[in-house]
């Protein structure tokens, strides 16, 4: 009978866990998911308020990568699978006192229409000079990473970098475009540079190859579930022995010997043969501190940022008062605290009644902590009063809930991914350790998912 610790009980660690359990239901397995918080589920958490679903954590994931929509299908939940309205899609960026969308056929912020973008005042002339200019860039082969920031400018100018880049990046990671590594972040972009040289031909070209003819309608950008995400969790933990998991239990470090793993919690200590970490990258540093100075090193310069979501109920009025689309995005430099809003009840179904409108408010990294100790009134206050300046929107709310999530989003710098390849050759040393979650090679939560399924099959077949 073989013996695995799971340490994080959120959407990694349950997926892992998930992937156990039909070996331990066969009598070869037995596992243990730990979790420091009082509930299993990590930020996925939905609140029905007023008719209203509001998601305190992600409230989707990216329908391109297939591992969250699989698992869902695995767990029954194939039916409860939902697509955002791509027919009302529309996104604005404040700039300048004014809201105006990112014109059509801009690929992230890539233009691959003309058109549009040669009309669209979100950019100056200069700038789409330099996107013109942008079809004759030569191929270039890196030899090191460089930041998202530099990447862009490189390419297009620092007002792409400003207005588009920065602001787009800050509602994925939560962090800047001048800290965030290309490699890991735009890895697509950094090979399309290397084959094409310009990124507006090289997703021409991949545009020619789309399976998705014209005449042919692409699947929604996002999924979700009809419930909300934490549908998903609830449906995972459903599926998993109650006695293996394990709330309000911190562990306080894991030890290698004697061909297994020790892991230490503020009850006890137990013994296991395998272990997988499924924390932030900072909370594995932490746990293996004393079993690996030089790898708890390597985890815990992973950075992380921590991020606040607002979520505010209106009536009929200013429902019928906002403008169509998903929301906006704000750029660093005008000065707002907000980095974005989202309509949600224009972007799914099934997330409030005719009658309301539900808005999601995004802050992070340095724009969340410097309003993190502030009451949860004190920070409604400061989105009503940019949601007016951004907006006109001065009614009040029915509504609002405020969560906060501590360290939550990881960033991925400059030269990430070797370090990632630092973490592995020292993982290595010691068998039966395995990392999942967000720190890694993916934030979102098919990453997530993907990420734990892997562990646990590394730790079965070592």
């Amino acid at each position: 009978m073989t013996r695995i610790a799971i340490i994080g009980g959120g959407v990694s660690g349950l997926a892992a866990a998930f992937t156990l359990e039909e070996h331990r239901r066969a009598g070869t397995v037995e596992y243990t998911v730990y979790e420091a918080s009082s509930r299993l589920g990590g930020v996925l958490r939905t609140e029905h308020i007023q008719g209203c679903l509001v998601e305190a954590g992600p409230d989707s994931f990216i329908t391109e990568k297939p591992w969250a929509a699989d698992l869902c299908r695995a767990l029954g939940l194939g039916d409860q699978l939902i697509g955002s309205n791509d027919a009302d899609r529309k996104t604005y960026i404040f700039v300048r006192g004014r809201l105006i969308p990112m014109p059509d056929g801009l690929m992230f912020m890539v233009p691959t229409k003309i058109l549009p973008t040669a009309f669209s005042p979100l950019f100056s002339w200069s700038t789409k000079v330099r996107m013109a200019q942008e079809l004759f860039h030569p191929p270039r082969s890196a030899d090191s990473d460089e930041s998202v920031a530099s990447f862009v400018e490189r390419h297009y100018g620092g007002e792409m970098v400003d207005r588009l880049a920065d602001p787009l990046l800050s509602g994925i990671y939560g962090g800047e475009a001048a800290s965030l590594g290309v490699r890991a972040v735009l890895p697509r972009f950094a090979e399309m540079e290397r084959t094409h040289g310009s990124l507006g031909r090289a997703m021409l070209a991949a545009r020619k190859k789309s399976p998705h003819p014209s005449n042919q309608s692409a699947p929604p950008l996002f999924t979700s579930l009809k419930n909300g995400m934490q549908q998903l969790t609830d449906t995972l933990m459903a599926k998993l022995n109650p006695s293996s998991l394990l709330i309000n239990t911190l562990v306080q470090a894991a030890k290698a010997e004697a061909g297994g793993w020790t892991i230490s919690s503020a009850l006890e200590s137990r013994q296991y043969d395998s272990i997988i970490l499924a924390v932030p990258a900072l909370s594995a540093a932490r746990i293996l501190s004393t079993c690996s100075p030089e790898l708890s090193g390597e985890l815990a310069a992973i950075g992380c940022t921590s991020s606040i979501t607002v979520g505010l109920g209106y009536d009929r009025d200013v429902r019928h008062s906002l403008p169509p689309g998903f929301g906006f995005l704000v750029p660093r430099n005008e000065g707002k605290r907000l980095l974005a809003a989202t309509f949600v009840h224009n972007k799914f179904p099934y997330r409030a009644p005719n009658d309301r409108a539900l808005l999601r408010c995004f802050f992070a990294g340095s724009n969340a902590d410097n309003i993190w100790q502030l009451s949860d009134d004190a920070i409604i206050a400061i989105v009503r009063n940019e949601l007016q300046q951004i907006l006109g929107l001065r009614a009040m709310p029915l509504f609002a809930r405020v969560r906060k999530w501590k360290s939550a989003m990881a960033q991925y710098g400059v030269g990430h991914l070797e370090r990632l390849d630092r973490i592995e050759r020292l993982r290595r040393h010691f068998p039966g350790l395995a990392l999942a979650g967000n720190g890694y090679r993916g934030i979102g939560i098919p990453d997530c998912i993907r990420s734990g399924n892997d562990a646990a099959r590394q730790v079965l077949n070592p």
